[in-house]
């Protein structure tokens, strides 16, 4: 779509104090473009994503062999992963209040806790230093995000027609610096180290928080001086409505998104947990899972841009429900795959692992279904949120699923891990059908909320 904010001249007749008509041209904006007061940040915002996604992308491969490595267990490997969750839980509701008073302070102190932590993190020697770090990350995240949704509702806002689109670029951004980070990560552990990926998410860290400080603040830029004014008289009122357990209870909507975000996090519990050692089993060491996290990552470019279609097209909870339908399936799919060849291939029941085989083809292409999916399903959950959230909050609003997915991640690694444990020698990827079916029941929860806003 075009996004040259650009604007037309119109001649408008009009009659002056002596009654003769006079002829004034007018700016009128083209909706079909986005405006470049929005435009500008929009992009610099963009470009920050990305950069940081980089280095995120480059640590993913690293995140459970680095458990492995120090002879951790998956069950004990996941409290390492579910670590940042418990923070970022804690954090939540504070980080909503606090960016909504100012997204960019929330955004660049947020992003330099992220650049300390993960430097602490490779510099570990220790479990207990090692959670600490990790412990600081969710701290960080928890800031920088509840800006970063808060600043995306205030530019999507003043571009609504464009809004699933919009949120469909920035999802973008992040799917293509996981694609060449994660590669390049897998080559950076294989070479250097596990710890090394880690100090390349604070290199990342420190340029988006140069950028960051290159945006401008968008809380009430987009008020006329009547609706600021009246925004606060009725600020207190705001932050009543905003009241997590008040939205719970007064709307359907945001009782659906939290049930949804839940189910969404266990899968990216399993794609951090699960996934890359599955990976690295069959497609042969940490740059293959880094190679299948980069595929995933590029075919999840196509999903965004399908998600953010759908949102402005057919409505984002439609969109929203039927992409998190497919990706819960594609992840339940992938023990069948993973036996599927000995089944056909012998007269006995075995899971043999063969790399490179029809089993890791099976088991990649399975993995690849679910990024598309989820990351159309993406810029439909976001769109909704935002639709729905209470004006003069929208961060605190947006934080509600948000947490709900932190608390289910806190436990999520765990679970998957102890079934991993116990059951991953007869049935690998069984803990994925695990996480494939809590996402088809969060996004079952989205076909019982109507269309609209509440």
């Amino acid at each position: 779509f075009d996004t040259t904010g650009s604007s037309s001249l119109r001649s408008t007749s009009q009659t002056d104090a002596l009654g003769q008509k006079t002829t004034t041209d007018t700016e009128e904006s083209d909706e079909s473009g986005i405006p470049p007061e929005v435009l500008k940040p929009f992009s610099l915002l963009i470009l920050s994503q990305f950069i940081l996604f980089l280095g995120v992308g480059a640590v993913i491969p690293a995140i459970p062999l680095y458990g492995q490595s120090i002879g951790l267990s998956s069950a004990s490997n996941g409290i390492v992963i579910s670590t940042p969750a418990v923070a970022l839980l804690l954090v939540s509701r504070f980080a909503g209040v606090f960016a909504d008073k100012g997204r960019k302070a929330a955004m660049m102190s947020g992003m330099f806790i992220i650049a300390i932590a993960d430097a602490g993190t490779a510099f570990s020697n220790n479990l207990a230093t090692l959670v600490v770090a990790r412990l600081g990350l969710g701290l960080g995240r928890g800031l920088a995000e509840a800006g970063e949704r808060g600043m995306l509702t205030d530019l999507a806002n003043q571009t609504p027609k464009l809004r699933g689109r919009a949120l469909a670029i920035q999802q973008a951004s992040v799917g293509i610096g996981i694609a060449i980070g994660a590669p390049a990560g897998g080559y950076i552990v294989e070479e250097y180290g596990v710890r090394s990926s880690f100090l390349c998410v604070s290199a990342a860290a420190i340029a988006a928080l140069g950028l960051y400080a290159l945006l401008p603040e968008t809380v009430g830029n987009s008020l006329t001086s009547v609706e600021a004014s009246t925004a606060k008289v009725e600020e207190k009122s705001t932050e009543n409505e905003a009241d997590w357990m008040e939205l719970l209870k007064s709307s359907q909507t945001w009782r659906s998104l939290t049930i949804c975000q839940a189910g969404v996090s266990v899968g990216y519990a399993c794609k951090i947990a699960i996934i890359p050692i599955l990976a690295s089993t069959y497609l042969g060491g940490a740059t293959g899972a880094g190679f299948l996290l980069s595929a995933a990552g590029l075919s999840g470019l196509g999903g965004a841009v399908i998600g953010g279609t759908l949102s402005d097209q057919i409505g984002s909870r439609k969109a929203a429900a039927l992409s998190g339908t497919i990706s819960g399936i594609a992840l339940a799919s992938i023990p069948v795959g993973l036996s599927l060849q000995d089944r056909i291939g012998s007269d006995s029941f075995s899971f043999e692992t063969v790399v490179g085989g029809p089993d890791a083809t099976i088991f990649a292409g399975l993995v690849i279904l679910w990024s598309v999916a989820v990351s159309a399903q993406g810029p439909a959950l976001t769109s909704l949120g935002q639709l729905n959230a209470k004006k003069g909050a929208e961060a605190t609003s947006l934080g509600l699923p948000r947490a709900a997915g932190d608390a289910t991640y806190i436990a999520a690694p765990l679970i998957l891990g102890a079934v991993s444990d116990r059951l991953g020698d007869i049935i690998p990827g069984a803990a994925c059908a695990v996480a494939g079916f809590a996402i088809i029941i969060g996004s079952a929860a989205l076909f019982t909320v109507e269309d609209g806003k509440e």
